[in-house]
């Protein structure tokens, strides 16, 4: 059974975020378990914890929910054209200590959602960078800019037919992905 976490960029309880998540959290096939991972309880890193032995038990158990996964999913919303700061934190705190990293080499999607048109296109490539060195490979193609989210939800709360598709052929090109370089 393969593990996929999915990382959300948005605390607040109705995200746009959440909900695309887990829309495409039942869109994996038989043999891959999803979950996802929690990442607003984290007390903002500092080096500090690592160098003197103080680590915050929410870092720890992070760390190994982390260390256990095959595959990751970003999920995130665009703030002031870039990643929100929570999300930017996971990364961190997985990252430490130097040279322990728990990101190395597990494949990686990013999906940003936003009720604007560009649909988080900064989030999306600042996103990027931060996998680039932490040196998870992610998917480039189809690219996963969920613009304009408020239109795609109907009004029974459930995202429209036509997006759901769009959000299996994403899926399923991540799962090509990852399968190539596990």
């Amino acid at each position: 059974m393969k593990k996929v976490g999915f990382f959300i960029g948005s605390l607040r309880k109705d995200s746009y975020s959440k909900k695309v998540a887990e829309a495409m959290m039942g869109m994996f096939p038989e043999g891959y378990e999803t979950e996802v991972i929690e990442i607003g309880n984290l007390p903002l890193y500092n080096q500090d914890y690592d160098d003197l032995n103080d680590v915050p038990a929410e870092y720890d158990t992070f760390r190994q929910k982390v260390a256990e996964l095959d595959d990751l999913v970003f999920v995130t919303p665009e703030y002031n054209r870039s990643v929100p700061a929570v999300l930017k934190n996971a990364l961190d705190v997985g990252s430490r200590p130097f040279g322990h990293s728990v990101w190395d080499k597990k494949p990686g999607l990013v999906v940003t959602v936003s009720p604007g048109g560009i649909g988080g296109f900064g989030a999306n490539h600042h996103l990027r960078q931060s996998l680039v060195f932490l040196n998870v490979p992610t998917l480039q193609q189809p690219e996963a800019y969920i613009g304009n989210i408020v239109k795609l939800i109907q009004e029974d709360g459930s995202i429209a037919q036509g997006t759901l598709d769009y959000f299996q052929t994403i899926v399923n090109s991540f799962v090509n992905f990852a399968e190539s370089n596990a």
